[in-house]
């Protein structure tokens, strides 16, 4: 049985505290390695504890710092060329996300969401990721929208974006790069419409405080790891984690 808590309560449970801290040191470290999936893992594992309307809000401001300090470090790695299609198409997707929030029940958008993530992971395996077609630049907008819808609907638009990235043949920290410029855009937006709807409150932003911390020290661990596996270890390790992305909406 789940018990939700309230982040009120956090520092009155040391051994609570500490299990965040380790979720959150795990998350970034995935981050670091493989350039996405922090929130994902952040997500799963903080909201069996508390509400998800509390851990989206902190969750959302870690991934915020992660994706500054990555991008920095990969600031000469960025593909700039890739995010002037990519960047647009995710705010689009953004817009167009909310509305279908608004309108529909997002639940039931998930098993396509998931069937679309396996399938891809399944090609890749089958063709090899390091010889899949590589495809042209203008797939960027649709793969962008449809990232940016996501991350409307369940706060995180990797998947098509991993996709779009691994079919355009970048080198891993190519990849890293740009994606976190692109998550950066993404938490920017997503933290303004949180601000103005009221769900980014000063306590959680406390928390987000307490939690800095872990996030960086995955960061800084992960990517020691980025630095020292090969390519090839580098695009299983993306598939795998798409494929525990997809298990997950079609659960």
């Amino acid at each position: 049985m789940t018990i939700h808590l309230t982040f009120a309560q956090l520092l009155q449970k040391p051994g609570l505290y500490a299990f965040l801290e380790m979720v959150v040191f795990a998350a970034f470290y995935v981050r670091a390695t493989i350039g996405f999936g922090s929130g994902l893992i952040a997500v799963a594992f903080l909201s069996l504890s508390f509400p998800v309307k509390e851990v989206v809000p902190v969750v959302l401001l870690l991934d915020l710092l992660g994706s500054l300090l990555l991008g920095a470090y990969d600031f000469h790695e960025m593909q700039w060329r890739e995010l002037s299609w990519l960047i647009p198409g995710s705010l689009v997707g953004l817009a167009i996300g909310a509305v279908i929030l608004v309108h529909t029940d997002a639940q039931s958008l998930t098993l396509f969401l998931g069937v679309f993530i396996l399938a891809y992971v399944v090609y890749a395996l089958v063709a090899k990721p390091e010889r899949m077609p590589r495809i042209g630049r203008p797939w960027a907008l649709p793969l962008g929208v449809f990232g940016g819808i996501i991350g409307s609907l369940y706060g995180g638009g990797g998947p098509p974006l991993v996709a779009y990235l691994q079919m355009r043949h970048l080198d891993k920290r190519a990849f890293r790069a740009t994606f976190q410029a692109i998550a950066l855009a993404d938490n920017v937006i997503r933290g303004g419409l949180y601000i103005v709807f009221g769900l980014l409150t000063w306590p959680l932003t406390l928390v987000f405080a307490t939690m800095a911390p872990a996030a960086a020290l995955g960061l800084y661990l992960g990517n020691h790891l980025h630095m020292r596996i090969s390519q090839r270890l580098f695009l299983r390790a993306t598939l795998a984690l798409l494929a525990a992305v997809g298990v997950k909406y079609l659960i």
